[in-house]
């Protein structure tokens, strides 16, 4: 007996009888209709955040971009011609453009390793779990404690460590010689030698915590029956950190360093409030030199070294996403 075809099933059982409605799955009267009606009540939602961005962000973006092809200073406004690439040229011939690069990669490598791996000892600390009797009190103190400094203006704790590092009557040089470490204060920012490294010094306090709190939110992620099976195989710390933390929150790793990095490369507040960029501009990085031209009222060359941040930034981004998926599908 052969099963009818679906018109057959269709056609009414006798006649004048309408045939019975056909049924839909639940999944598919489950979908939403799209009419104009929703579509112009969706728009209507994204209407004010599009706005916003367009004029706030987009907008300013757009209008300092064509700056740099301008001859905007302003000094003199009455000359405002396009001048092509002129701007690019002028920070390219500038030896001191060179010297802002070098810095600016001792300042970005020199501060994110530090804060990763005291970021990420911070954030082990706080998760683990004694094995003990006894509990991890007042972990809640310990991480707001931790967590604190990354609550302060940036520009604030330039300002801070510079009194810190005061070479009459800052409390580095007073603990030291009082360790007998030194004899006679150090003037810290004045010297090009130990400037950079002040300001580092600076930097790796305050970015510590951003590192401590991602890695933390990663941690708490990881089953502890990963832990379980790594110890009932034999593995020790070493081992279990290689093998089962570090790949298992890879990727938060990998976004971190990488928005850190952005950020440290745009990151001016505490050189400010440290230096300024001095001395002799041995600690000015790409930001705080195009914030000092801008000061000096050249936008038009300010413009042009931000397109340029943009565009190393840009680069950096795409080969480190690139080298981090190629280790991600080499893992897998």
């Amino acid at each position: 007996m052969s099963l009818p075809t679906c018109k057959q099933a269709e056609r009414p059982t006798r006649r004048g009888a309408r045939p019975a409605p056909v049924k839909t799955t639940g999944a598919r009267s489950r979908k939403p209709v799209f009419t104009v009606r929703r579509s112009l009540g969706i728009a209507g939602f994204m209407a004010p955040a599009v706005l916003f961005v367009a004029v706030f962000i987009y907008y300013p973006m757009v209008s300092g971009s064509q700056m740099a092809f301008r001859n905007w200073n302003l000094n003199d406004l009455t000359d405002t011609s396009w001048v092509g690439i002129k701007n690019f040229r002028t920070i390219f011939d500038d030896p001191v453009f060179y010297t802002v690069l070098d810095n600016t990669l001792i300042w970005v490598v020199a501060s994110i390793v530090p804060q990763l791996v005291i970021g990420f000892a911070i954030a082990l600390w706080l998760r683990r779990r004694f094995r003990f009797r006894f509990r991890f009190r007042f972990r809640g103190l310990y991480q707001a404690l931790i967590f604190f400094p990354w609550a302060i203006s940036g520009f604030l704790i330039g300002i801070l460590f510079r009194w810190m590092f005061n070479s009459e009557f800052g409390v580095v040089n007073d603990l030291l010689s009082k360790v007998g470490l030194i004899d006679e204060p150090i003037p810290w920012l004045a010297n090009p030698k130990t400037a950079m490294a002040s300001v580092i010094i600076a930097n790796v306090w305050y970015g510590v915590t951003f590192f401590a709190i991602m890695i933390l939110a990663a941690l708490q992620s990881i089953p502890d029956n990963m832990y379980e099976a790594a110890e009932l195989d034999g593995a020790g710390k070493v081992r279990t950190l290689f093998q089962v933390t570090i790949p298992y929150i890879r990727a938060t790793l990998a976004l971190t360093v990488l928005l850190r990095v952005i950020w440290i490369f745009n990151f001016p507040d505490i050189i400010f409030g440290m230096t300024g960029g001095g001395p002799s501009n041995e600690t000015h990085i790409v930001t705080t030199w195009m914030i000092t031209i801008t000061q000096q009222g050249d936008y038009g060359k300010a413009s042009a070294l931000g397109l340029v941040v943009v565009a190393l930034l840009l680069v950096f981004s795409v080969f480190y996403l690139m080298a981090t998926r190629e280790k991600k599908g080499a893992r897998s």
